[in-house]
């Protein structure tokens, strides 16, 4: 299919830009002598983690059960589940270890590792669990110094559950910009996780993974002494965030949503568009960064950058596309942008975006598309 012929609000993954990306960072993983655990959670598509795999990632991280369940089933059994692990989801967990994946669980708090501990006496099944270390102070885990990362090391360890690792993630990094700034924020989350692998393995308990990642630190860092693997996601795609982050040129983005002009607010300066928040989410990531992309970059459908403009509002089915411009008032919008025009339009999370669709349409440097599924849901 052709991209004329794409109904929208659609999902564009353009190919050429996802295999140079996949490229990079497995090319960074193997001069850093680690090996890469690509998160999934930004596509939940295993036509583009079989690319990924292709080039030389060993395993994926998941953000939700549902994604393990679906990657297994397509083959992957090799699978981190990021998130500090709920009592409530330990069956579903035990299904996927019964069926032969290859699950690994973690957490970060006493209470969740004595509830696996005992789940997995009940049922007679010896759980891998890693523990989450916070490395600065973003989200969740234990931080390296931390009495409780021994406490819920040894709860796990004399319980009979195997301490496969500790895991990290610089989401700060996010808030950086500068090269400087996020080489000294690699180092520090490799330093913080490799310190507490170190206090476990002293207290006697093994911890034979050491996992750090995020796109920016992923592609920053210059040295990764007593990592075992890093993990990123966002990288494969790229966003308007990770661009003012300034670890991708906008011609790096390999995510678009393909919208149309369906009408003018010609006095105001306006172009409307079939794509509102519906289609691009509602993340306006870069609204607290240098460079604010309100709610998308637009593009011909060439993929040719329109410097000058931007969409700059969003309602549930309606994209605003005006000029940058203070003040300006484009007389020629409606001869600029006639009904009917395509356009791709670069999203602000690429996550967040690709989370509206139910598919993605894979695009060929000729133009042409197939349709690539996307998993959905918990």
């Amino acid at each position: 299919m052709k991209l004329e012929q794409i109904e929208t609000p659609a999902a564009l993954i353009d190919l050429a830009r996802m295999q140079k990306n996949i490229a990079r960072m497995q090319a960074q993983m193997n001069t850093l002598g680690v090996a890469f655990r690509p998160h999934v959670k930004t596509t939940k598509c295993i036509d583009v983690v079989r690319a990924q795999i292709a080039a030389g990632a060993r395993g994926i991280t998941v953000s939700t059960l549902k994604e393990a369940e679906a990657f297994f089933a397509a083959g992957v059994d090799d699978i981190l589940y990021a998130v500090s692990m709920a009592p409530s989801k330990l069956p579903r967990a035990l299904a996927l270890r019964r069926q032969g994946c290859d699950l690994k669980l973690v957490v970060d708090n006493p209470t969740a590792a004595s509830a696996i501990a005992a789940f997995g006496d009940q049922h007679g099944e010896t759980f891998e669990v890693w523990i989450e270390v916070d490395t600065d102070g973003h989200r969740s885990g234990i931080t390296p110094e931390q009495d409780t990362l021994l406490e819920v090391g040894r709860i796990l360890h004399e319980n009979g559950v195997k301490v496969g690792g500790v895991m990290t993630h610089a989401g700060s990094s996010y808030e950086l910009d500068t090269r400087e700034e996020l080489a000294a924020l690699a180092e520090q989350e490799r330093a913080g996780c490799v310190r507490a692998a170190q206090r476990l393995r002293d207290a006697g308990i093994e911890c034979p993974a050491v996992s750090v990642g995020s796109t920016p630190t992923a592609l920053a860092a210059t040295q990764l002494d007593g990592v075992t693997e890093v993990r990123a996601g966002v990288y494969v795609l790229f966003d308007l965030v990770m661009h003012n982050v300034g670890v991708c040129a906008l011609d790096d983005i390999a995510l678009s949503v393909l919208a149309t002009v369906i009408g003018h607010q010609a006095d105001k300066g306006w172009a409307i568009l079939d794509a509102g928040w519906m289609a691009m989410s509602r993340d306006r990531g870069t609204s607290k960064q240098s460079h604010d992309f309100g709610y998308g970059q637009p593009c011909l459908l060439n993929g040719t950058l329109l410097p000058g403009y931007l969409v700059c509002g969003a309602n549930q089915e309606h994209g605003i596309l005006s000029s940058t411009e203070a003040g300006a008032h484009d007389d020629d919008i409606e001869q600029r942008f006639p009904i009917g025009m395509k356009l791709r339009i670069l999203p602000n999370h690429a996550c967040a975006t690709g989370a509206q669709f139910p598919e993605y349409h894979a695009v060929a440097p000729d133009g042409s598309s197939v349709e690539w599924r996307r998993f959905q849901g918990w």
